[in-house]
């Protein structure tokens, strides 16, 4: 039940700040550009927001510098009483942001109400590990004390992707500022809205200049990749994106962390437990976001023994999804997030079917009723899928699933890691063995076994091959944040 009443929630988008949040204040674009942002559920104007160009970027960057020099001298309990209430003032507008969420990206509200509740969590993780920051003494000698300290980078830029908005923001911003540095973030083009309450809420928190939000497209992105004070670069988005910002990174020998794109792998054994697999074919397929995740095990290879069975109980769970606008409580499917996105679904469906896959259930546009003017397209199962079609082998991006049937234990692992894609992978079987097996034969930064699609802080996530650098939701991230610096004493050897 809703703890906050809707008018309030409408209110929250209504009233919300518009312009680029830098130096703990709100500033129009230099040039004055502004962007339209629309509801993908509905098509209706959700209002203008400053759109940030280079200048923007070059001051916002000096500012962050600026609050970076005072942040970092921050004593560590300091910081990480600041985070925790910044946890707090999060989880107090939890449904406010997760309707802005639902208005601006399509999820659906009773799920982006776990993504506020995620970035709150974040706050509170990364806070309770910042004294692990630690260094260590290393033994050279009588003579010599040797030791490291781990220190901040400086202004860390992150750009963040359309899926969960709030929630990338949140949880990216939290491990670099336990660290001690200043984080720029970037929000998705297409919805940046919660981003910029983000901004409203915790920015005051902090020193001037630690935190800001700069909403913009591919020239404000350029600025902060190549940008001499910008230590880092941290992307969740499309290989095609990741491989543009390591180029751009490298004249200015930044570090760079990329949670990219997934073609992923759900592997089921003739002896799973049919009727979790069914549930968890759907919930890693995350149909919830409309298939929208880097994460999803878009590919599921289920044995020939049980394939037609797990087929028909797919369908019935998928036959079971409300469809509905994406602010409604009660829905459990939203809408894509553009027009763009749509076409790009609809021509993989035509390619599929094409190729000779046979549609299961779905495979069109979903227009009835209040329906018609938002980008809904149906989830769409594809049988009879062959490991060279497209579908097997691309990112869709969209509530598109292939299913592969497979015999040869072997030949079914060539299929898995043929791809250069490697994010996660799901394998479902009751055999202990087998499931350790499998678990060290895929090629994937992630692996669940029996499950699909939860994520828990403390657990370093992250992709192989193309799927990214680097892992995020964990103390390894934090120290991703940091440098380590090595400090000799040679000791007064005349004290002897």
């Amino acid at each position: 039940m809703l703890q906050v009443q809707p008018a309030t929630l409408r209110n929250s988008l209504t009233n919300l700040s518009r312009d680029l949040y830098y130096a703990n204040a709100w500033h129009p674009a230099g040039n004055g550009q502004r962007v339209e942002i629309k509801n993908p559920a509905t098509a209706e104007s959700l209002g203008e927001v400053a759109w940030a160009q280079a200048d923007d970027v070059d001051a916002a960057v000096k500012a962050a510098y600026a609050g970076f020099k005072i942040w970092r001298r921050v004593k560590p309990l300091e910081r990480a009483a600041i985070l925790r209430e910044a946890a707090a003032v999060i989880r107090r507008h939890a449904e406010e942001i997760a309707f802005i969420d639902a208005s601006d990206c399509g999820g659906p509200f009773k799920r982006m109400i776990r993504d506020s509740e995620g970035g709150a969590l974040a706050f509170e993780f990364f806070a309770g590990l910042i004294t692990e920051l630690k260094g260590d003494t290393t033994p050279v000698g009588d003579d010599n004390l040797n030791y490291t300290v781990r220190e901040p980078l400086g202004v860390v830029a992150r750009i963040c992707a359309y899926n969960h908005p709030f929630l990338f923001a949140a949880s990216h911003a939290a491990a670099p500022l336990a660290a001690g540095n200043a984080v720029i973030i970037k929000p998705p083009e297409q919805a940046p809205l919660s981003t910029l309450r983000l901004a409203e809420l915790i920015g005051p928190l902090f020193p001037p200049g630690v935190l800001a939000v700069l909403p913009g497209g591919r020239v404000c992105g350029q600025a902060l990749v190549e940008h001499p004070l910008v230590a880092k670069i941290g992307l969740i988005g499309s290989v095609p994106t990741g491989k543009a910002v390591l180029k751009g990174a490298a004249d200015t020998m930044k570090k760079v962390s990329l949670e990219l794109g997934g073609k992923n792998a759900l592997i089921a054994y003739p002896d799973a437990n049919l009727r979790k697999l069914a549930a968890g074919i759907i919930q890693g397929m995350n149909f919830v976001w409309c298939g929208q995740s880097c994460g999803s095990t878009s590919r599921v290879f289920l044995h020939e023994s049980i394939h037609d069975q797990v087929l028909a109980m797919v369908v019935d769970e998928i036959k079971r999804l409300q469809f509905g606008n994406p602010t409604d409580p009660n829905t459990e499917m939203g809408c894509l997030i553009s027009q763009d996105q749509l076409d790009k679904v609809t021509r993989y469906v035509d390619i599929g079917q094409k190729e000779g896959a046979r549609i299961v259930v779905g495979g069109h546009r979903a227009t009835g009723g209040s329906l018609a003017k938002g980008f809904y397209f149906e989830p769409t199962v594809f049988a009879d899928v062959k490991t060279d079609m497209r579908i097997a082998r691309e990112e869709i991006f969209g509530p598109v699933l292939s299913v592969l049937k497979w015999k040869d234990e072997g030949e079914m692992f060539d299929a898995v890691n043929s791809l250069d894609y490697g994010l996660s992978a799901s394998i479902w079987t009751t055999n202990l063995s087998t499931a350790h097996r499998a678990a060290a034969r895929v090629e994937a930064g992630y692996v669940w076994i029996n499950g699909a699609s939860t994520h828990y802080f403390g657990v370093p996530f992250g992709g192989y091959k193309h799927s990214g650098l680097g892992r995020e939701e964990s103390i390894e991230e934090l120290f991703d944040n940091t440098q380590i610096k090595n400090v000799n004493v040679t000791l007064d050897s005349s004290a002897k």
